[in-house]
């Protein structure tokens, strides 16, 4: 895992509950917390991490990745300007994530594995297939709420299958009621 990753998650706990927070779940995860935004470390860090949290905050696993998705976009916002800026809305945003966004994030963090995300549209509503070796689709799911947040266009967000329910991979139905009802 990238260590910008783990600087978005310091950031997004430091804005939310403070610094004296991050060290705690330092030490309670038993990781170094000395990460750089290029550096590469073990996918087990962030899971310590996130148990961490989870047991701090009496979250599962899914619970605290989906709020660390939603809290580090304001973050990501903030850091990668035009990313947000050259999407119209939160729908260009996610179709953009392949080819702009990680496409860019390959650039810049050489070496960084990205999940692929599989998108078509079904009937107005996105649909998305997850396929990552982690497992992280909450993280995915906190993203794009993020990213309806950050646009001011709450999705309706479906999780209709998972890898953790035995599923070949993970899939999301996705629709912006707001913005549908403003284009009509």
């Amino acid at each position: 895992m990238k260590g910008v990753v783990f600087n978005l998650l310091e950031e997004a706990v430091t804005r939310s509950f403070g610094p004296d927070t991050w060290d705690v779940l330092l030490d309670a995860s038993g990781v170094s917390g000395a990460y750089t935004s290029l550096g590469n470390y073990p996918d087990s860090e962030i899971e310590a991490l996130v148990t961490a949290a989870g047991q701090a905050l009496s979250l599962d696993r899914d619970a605290v990745l989906r709020w660390f998705g939603i809290n580090a976009m304001p973050v990501l916002a903030e850091l990668y300007p035009a990313f947000f800026t050259s999407a119209a809305d939160a729908r260009s945003f996610v179709e953009g994530v392949n080819t702009i966004i990680h496409a860019e994030v390959r650039k810049l963090y050489p070496g960084a594995e990205c999940p692929h995300f599989r998108m078509h549209d079904a009937g107005g509503d996105l649909v998305m297939d997850y396929i990552s070796s982690r497992n992280m689709c909450a993280l995915a799911q906190g993203f794009v709420e993020g990213a309806a947040a950050w646009y001011g266009q709450p999705v309706d967000f479906q999780h209709t299958a998972c890898t953790t329910h035995g599923d070949a991979h993970c899939t999301f139905k996705l629709a912006w009621p707001l913005a549908e009802a403003v284009a009509a």
